[in-house]
């Protein structure tokens, strides 16, 4: 059975905006996410003005930008809201994205974050929840946040309520949302997508692949790599090791390809017979997405978001058993035909999480906004 796709959908014709003014960070997935929606956007003739944070980007991700002809790169390096103390930034780079608005009058304003929709936008505004600090630490912590998360919840909650839309990858993350700051009666599940073209099944060979930050308990790669030595093929595992704070993840008895672009991560997703993400929290996983259009065996944190997604064309595992997770692998790596068969079923529900249809979905979205306006 395929994933159901929710979108908003209200029918009739819908005149896309001239430009968006779109925040993203460089960090994890969000910048992939923005760079597909743009690309999905370009159809359209919509321009998308991307203001980053976080970060500087990388050289790749510089190139990336420069290969989409409706964007227009805003660079900054201001901390983002779910950063140690970042309060300050935070205020900063508020001016800045009102100074950005003042000057370039977009249609509306994309945030893929919280706080920055309680600003006085003259634009309409739209809040896309990736991710949340709280519902992150509730699935990975196993408990409630601490005091000192207070000030952001505070944030969060006055920036979801100021904003005009508020959509999200997954109804388990909408779910966590409406549970831990608003009801949001009108907010939108708007699948996230990876076009077909970037992602493709080639001939298989025998390893296991992982791809994320290994140092984030939330992707909790760690369990992969703990069992490492037990199990019968190699394992390969792309992403960043070194942790914001210092130090870095250990990552004995893998095989480390460090942080690929998606043009050079994807000839490993098409070779990889098994793609494992044991994840303790996990809101929607393009990397997820990404091997299972590249015909991938998949095996799972068993979450909601990724049940919600994936149930049915996955293998998922307990987050906390690592015993469990060299079971199910050792199992699959012995059956060549059970690999196929789950390689071939996560092919198929891929095709549910298609650009187009994320792009609808979003222009939907940007057009119940502005009529709002």
């Amino acid at each position: 059975m395929n994933a159901p796709v929710h979108t908003a959908g209200k029918g009739g014709k819908i005149t896309p905006p001239g430009l968006v003014l779109m925040t993203a960070d460089p960090i994890g997935g969000v910048w992939n996410y923005a760079l597909e929606l743009a690309r999905g956007l370009s159809v359209h003739g919509v321009q998308v003005a991307l203001a980053t944070m976080g970060q500087p980007l990388s050289p790749e991700q510089r190139r990336e930008v420069a290969d989409e002809g409706n964007v227009t790169l805003y660079e900054s390096g201001y901390r983002l809201e779910w950063m140690d103390d970042p309060w300050l930034d935070v205020e900063l780079s508020g001016e800045w994205l009102l100074s950005l608005e003042a000057e370039l009058k977009p249609d509306l304003v994309h945030l893929n974050g919280y706080v920055h929709a309680a600003l006085p936008w003259r634009s309409p505004c739209l809040v896309v929840a990736h991710s949340c600090v709280l519902s992150w630490y509730q699935a990975v912590r196993g408990k409630e946040a601490p005091q000192r998360l207070h000030e952001y919840r505070d944030r969060v909650t006055r920036g979801l309520a100021a904003a005009g839309l508020v959509a999200a990858p997954s109804a388990a993350m909408l779910e966590a949302i409406r549970r831990i700051y608003l009801p949001l009666p009108d907010a939108q599940v708007v699948y996230n997508a990876r076009a077909r073209t970037r992602f493709r099944p080639g001939r298989k060979e025998d390893f296991i692949l992982a791809v994320g930050r290994v140092w984030d308990d939330a992707k909790n790669i760690a369990a992969l790599v703990k069992k490492a030595y037990d199990l019968p093929w190699p394992v390969y595992v792309a992403g960043e090791i070194n942790r914001p704070d210092g130090g870095a993840a250990a990552v004995e008895g893998v095989n480390r390809l460090g942080v690929l672009a998606p043009d050079v991560l994807a000839p490993w997703y098409a070779a990889a017979s098994v793609y494992a993400l044991p994840a303790r929290y996990e809101p929607f996983g393009l990397t997820v997405l990404e091997a299972a259009l590249s015909g991938c065996a998949l095996v799972l944190g068993d979450i909601p978001s990724l049940r919600e997604l994936w149930d049915g064309a996955a293998v998922f595992v307990d987050p906390e058993s690592p015993g469990a997770l060299q079971g199910e692998l050792c199992a699959l790596c012995a059956d060549r035909n059970r690999q196929a068969r789950l390689g071939e079923k996560a092919l198929e529900r891929s095709r549910s999480f298609s650009a187009a249809r994320m792009t609808a979905g979003y222009l939907d979205l940007y057009d119940r906004l502005r009529e709002q306006a």
